[in-house]
């Protein structure tokens, strides 16, 4: 079966608000022929929605005025596939607000048509991730990126849904370059209004947010939460560039809506990973001393719950004892889990290890003929 003929009708954006997908559609030259469907069903979605979704944000900002401030949230962040989604499907066990899979779809109507519909919806979420084996159950935690795609038109996944602008939308979504002033204000505006709805819809119990696009955005994020607080995930480079191509290959013919290059995604993952992991690492000092936390994948697989403690404790955070018995059952329950294995020739590792050399050292990991390893 071709990739198209795999493509879902309901896409992603079908969660989006009318003036945000206008927008979307109409900065990135439109859709392919072939996903008109897609494109004509979402904004069918979004003009059958707007009565309750006007209705919503009305009642959520009346309920947030009268809920108090909210604590700085939790940021899981760190390149893709570097172990945040283990490390975030663990901490959401116990004591911790996160986007849930239907908020994560239809985040404008998440406290009110989505509970009118909830077994609907329930039946048509995916099995899993697509990337990955990972299930997806209706209160499974999800990162707020696709959510964020949905309200703003300022998104790493818009390089996803839009390939032929890839470029010009990694540079907007992750680094915000070429946004103006009021594209940013804007987009602060609707990360702080999502965070706190999602504050508010999970007990007002303190937000734990999962996002590797936000690596980049953690002075952006100060400036809305000075005290917030950032777990930052590290995982053999080599790894990463290998279930990096499996994100890619996996997500473009899935869910974009022009036509992609796969001989683009080699390129996309070397110069995407280096100006990721320069932004992190020119941000990293300026984060306070308790208010950050660093953790190796390895370890984390290895011995989760002694680096999940160490965690709580380099943060401050309270409760891990009240939430331990929570984490053992979650990870008794994934024993089984297999994860993706894919072939490593040695010219492709010769090439990583030339184009990462200096992050593979910075994190202390073996480069093909020199010295290194986990520290």
């Amino acid at each position: 079966m071709s990739a198209r003929t795999r493509r879902r009708l309901m896409h992603p954006l079908c969660g989006a608000d009318i003036a945000t997908l206008v927008r979307v559609l109409g900065r990135n030259g439109g859709v392919a022929p072939w996903a008109l469907p897609q494109a004509a069903l979402a904004l069918a979605v979004a003009a059958a929605r707007l009565p309750s979704s006007l209705a919503e944000r009305a009642w959520v900002a009346r309920a947030l005025r009268q809920a108090g401030d909210m604590p700085p949230p939790v940021f899981i962040v760190g390149h893709w596939r570097t172990g945040t989604t283990h490390l975030f499907n663990i901490l959401a066990r116990h004591g911790f607000s996160y986007v849930s899979p239907l908020a994560a779809g239809m985040p404008w109507d998440s406290m009110g048509l989505t509970a009118a519909l909830r077994p609907l919806l329930e039946r048509m979420l995916p099995r899993d991730r697509m990337i990955d084996a990972i299930p997806v159950e209706p209160d499974s935690p999800q990162e707020d990126e696709i959510p964020l795609a949905n309200m703003s038109a300022v998104s790493f996944y818009h390089g996803i849904y839009f390939p032929r602008r890839f470029a010009g939308n990694f540079d907007r979504g992750v680094f915000f370059e070429s946004c103006t002033a009021r594209e940013v204000g804007a987009w602060k505006e609707t990360l702080a209004g999502f965070s706190r709805k999602t504050w508010l819809a999970g007990g007002r119990r303190r937000l734990l947010v999962k996002n590797p696009v936000h690596t980049a955005r953690i002075p952006t994020i100060r400036e809305i939460w000075p005290d917030a607080k950032f777990v930052h995930c590290v995982r053999d480079p080599f790894e990463v560039f290998r279930s990096m191509r499996n994100f890619y290959d996996t997500l473009f013919p899935a869910l974009a809506l022009q036509p992609h290059d796969p001989q683009a995604v080699e390129r996309i993952v070397l110069d995407g990973y280096s100006r990721l992991m320069d932004r992190f690492i020119a941000d990293r000092p300026d984060i306070p001393d308790g208010n950050f936390h660093e953790i190796r994948y390895e370890r984390l697989t290895a011995q989760p719950m002694e680096e999940v403690a160490a965690l709580y404790d380099a943060l401050g955070l309270d409760g891990f004892e009240a939430a331990e018995p929570a984490f053992r059952r979650y990870l008794d329950g994934i024993g089984d889990y297999r994860r993706n294995r894919y072939d490593d020739p040695p010219e492709q590792r010769a090439k990583v290890a030339a184009a990462w050399r200096r992050y593979i050292e910075h994190w202390g990991y073996d480069v093909p003929g020199g010295e290194g390893g986990v520290g």
